[in-house]
């Protein structure tokens, strides 16, 4: 029997991205770390359209939504996170997957059908993700807005974010053009996901759940960091949850 977890990629595999080869390298690093098997998967968007995809996302033992948007199918995407948030999937949204993360809240929870991120160019009057505010002065050529290593991340203390770091401050890389409009900041608290990273303006830089058994999101990507025998301990944490979830599941098919 293989006993390796199974973390499934929800996004549209680029080899050539700088960030999304990342993704999978990074879950290698956690789950070298930790002596635990692993497999991960790309899941491309357009797969989960289809009539029998929760039994697909099923298969996984965790979801990683991953960056690269626009993506071939947004619905595709939306629904993957959809399943996660609603069944209590372990699930890291990172970048675009942060940002459809606070979409599907805005869509399903706060009941705003139109909610969409400017990226799309959709004439929504709810843009619930829109161009980053302050361009960082240092990013590269034509890198996006906010990109590069961006320090003074502030965590919420007491938060699970906060526990897996073990500091309050925290630097992080970014790889994006895009962040949550601050007056739509109300669709997390109202889908039980609060803000609990923040930037040096307060502008939110990650979300997660106080009840599901992981679900956090970042604007920032933990992926473009890690590295062998030094893993970005988000992953880390999400690894472990994904594992966990794999045994319990297990267990439970044996004693039904």
């Amino acid at each position: 029997m293989n006993d390796a977890a199974r973390i499934g990629i929800l996004g549209d595999y680029d080899a050539k991205s700088p960030t999304l080869p990342k993704v999978a390298e990074s879950l290698r690093h956690a789950a070298d770390q930790l002596g635990l098997p692993l497999e991960s998967e790309w899941i491309p968007t357009p797969s989960l359209v289809v009539a029998n995809s929760d039994q697909l996302l099923e298969s996984f033992d965790g979801l990683w939504a991953a960056p690269g948007s626009p993506f071939k199918s947004m619905e595709g995407m939306l629904k993957g996170i959809e399943f996660a948030r609603r069944r209590d999937w372990p699930f890291l949204g990172t970048c675009a997957g942060f940002q459809y993360s606070l979409i599907e809240f805005a869509r399903n929870v706060a009941g705003i059908a139109d909610a969409d991120t400017a990226e799309n160019n959709s004439g929504s009057k709810n843009i619930v993700i829109y161009p980053v505010a302050c361009a960082v002065p240092t990013r590269k050529g034509e890198a996006p807005k906010l990109s590069g290593v961006v320090p003074e991340i502030r965590l919420r203390p007491g938060s699970y974010l906060q526990s897996f770091y073990g500091k309050d401050v925290v630097s992080e890389a970014f790889y994006c053009n895009y962040e949550l409009n601050p007056e739509f900041e109300w669709c997390a608290m109202e889908a039980g996901f609060p803000v609990v990273a923040r930037g040096e303006g307060g502008e939110a830089r990650a979300i997660e759940s106080p009840t599901h058994k992981f679900f956090i999101a970042t604007l920032y990507q933990p992926q473009l960091t890690s590295k062998p025998g030094a893993p970005h301990p988000l992953v880390m944490a999400f690894v472990q949850a994904a594992n966990d979830w794999s045994r319990k599941k297990l267990d439970d098919s044996i004693l039904a």
